[in-house]
């Protein structure tokens, strides 16, 4: 009977501490969203996405042409972008979420000017405005890094 009540005390025990780490891993999603929509209707102001890969400039998007991901709506200026979007999201998607790149970096988040953006191993990075993105390219290895490391828990 000990050895029952031991196996039943050690399996509650196992319960309590996942529901304790999955209570921690939404607290630590409680704060920001994981992608960046600034109040608004769509990520990245409603720009498409898959334009700055395809067109290699930043096109407004159309709410005819949208898609969910990853908690938020993405517009596109066209069926063929939203459909490639949707069959490879995380090709397309900008890295930290579609917020400041920099401002990850530094450990904060920020919102975007979609004009400021910069595809850089096949990864689009967004930054807060054409000045703050050439001070993110001055050391643009370095501040990828950093971002890499504070992203996600800068979001909390």
């Amino acid at each position: 009977m000990k050895t029952k009540k031991k196996i039943l005390y050690i399996a509650l025990c196992a319960l309590a501490a996942m529901a304790g780490a999955s209570m921690t891993l939404t607290a630590a999603h409680a704060g920001k969203p994981p992608v960046n929509t600034e109040g608004g209707e769509f990520a990245i102001d409603g720009y498409d996405a898959v334009a700055y890969f395809h067109e290699r400039r930043p096109v407004k998007g159309s709410a005819e042409f949208s898609a969910a991901y990853n908690g938020a709506r993405w517009a596109f200026a066209s069926a063929a972008n939203r459909d490639r979007f949707r069959a490879a999201p995380e090709d397309f998607a900008p890295r930290y979420g579609g917020y400041c790149a920099y401002a990850v970096s530094q450990g904060y988040t920020a919102p975007i000017d979609p004009a400021a953006w910069k595809i850089v191993d096949g990864r689009l990075y967004l930054n807060y405005s054409k000045g703050v993105q050439r001070r993110w390219e001055a050391n643009q290895a370095r501040h990828i890094r950093d971002a890499d490391r504070n992203w996600p828990t800068v979001l909390q």
